[in-house]
């Protein structure tokens, strides 16, 4: 393990330049090898995971899924205050921030980055929580591509650009996930989703977070600093593809259920939505409903 850690490492050392020696030493990031064993070991589980629970009952992960929830809302809610009162701090550049000017504020950046490279890692859980419910319908292209690859990214910007111009995206990412954690908690508790409205503009708000990113990352490209420019234009790259398949995930999921709840209601269905029958849904059909429902 250790000869194939220092193959790899040189390897990365001719191919990207040296490293950045102020997270030698730190967890996870002095070799790939432990990351990139996890990312296989979570692709692994992504495809046995639901043939193992095949024939089994669904785990209602109830209790577990609000402290796990509840948990990442106050991780993100933490990294968004530390990463943006660091930017203001270093007096960082909006258009181009080098690695190397923030003083004591790039500590800052680089120690709360490491945790969010490590929640990547933590973040493996949503999928596993969808295996143990059978929730496979939500196991997409998007969500597996999307885990799989911010643990490896994150990795390669702790080890070369720490800070910097590293830091809006991560920012952007962290608010959003303080609001999308703190819906999923509140869904974990059956007495609280009818009052769930706003999951759709969790969706458009990553959606923004991604244009956004890429015009502070262009930024650095047309007034550029020291801040290399290839991984400037792989970020840009990354959030278009981003940018395509959330696209894609927003029309499957709202656009088209709201095509089919106009064909329906012009057709007199009665059918539910969201779980919930409509106003012409008689109070018998509603109990009957509540029964149904287990978590």
């Amino acid at each position: 393990m250790e000869l194939l850690d220092k193959t790899i490492n040189s390897y990365f050392d001719v191919w990207l330049g040296p490293r950045d020696p102020r997270v030698k030493g730190w967890l996870l990031l002095e070799n790939y090898t432990p990351t990139f064993i996890f990312s296989v070991l979570y692709l692994l589980i992504v495809w046995l995971g639901p043939k193992y629970m095949r024939n089994k009952q669904p785990f209602s992960c109830r209790g577990i899924l609000v402290v796990y929830n509840l948990g990442l809302t106050l991780l993100s809610l933490y990294m968004f205050y530390e990463l943006l009162t660091g930017v203001l701090e270093g007096g960082y550049n909006f258009f181009c921030q080098d690695t190397h000017s923030g003083g004591e504020a790039d500590m800052k950046i680089i120690r709360v980055l490491w945790w969010y490279y490590f929640s990547k890692l933590i973040e493996f859980m949503d999928t596993f929580f969808f295996i143990l419910r059978k929730n496979n319908h939500q196991i997409t292209v998007l969500h597996v591509y999307h885990h799989a690859t911010m643990l490896n990214i994150w990795w390669f910007v702790m080890n070369w650009v720490p800070c910097g111009h590293s830091y809006f995206g991560a920012t952007l990412n962290s608010f959003i996930h303080v609001l999308m954690y703190s819906y999923y908690g509140l869904s974990a508790v059956p007495a609280m989703r009818p009052y769930l409205w706003w999951k759709k503009y969790i969706t458009q708000g990553q959606l923004i977070q991604f244009v956004l990113t890429i015009f502070q990352t262009s930024c650095g490209v047309v007034w550029p600093c020291a801040f290399p420019q290839g991984w400037l234009y792989f970020q840009i790259s990354y959030m278009i593809s981003l940018i395509i398949l959330f696209t894609n995930f927003y029309i499957q999921t709202y656009n088209k259920k709201a095509s089919s709840r106009r064909k329906e209601y012009q057709n007199g269905s009665m059918a539910t939505a969201n779980g919930y029958t409509n106003s012409f849904s008689s109070p018998e059909n509603n109990v009957k409903q509540r029964k149904q429902r287990k978590d």
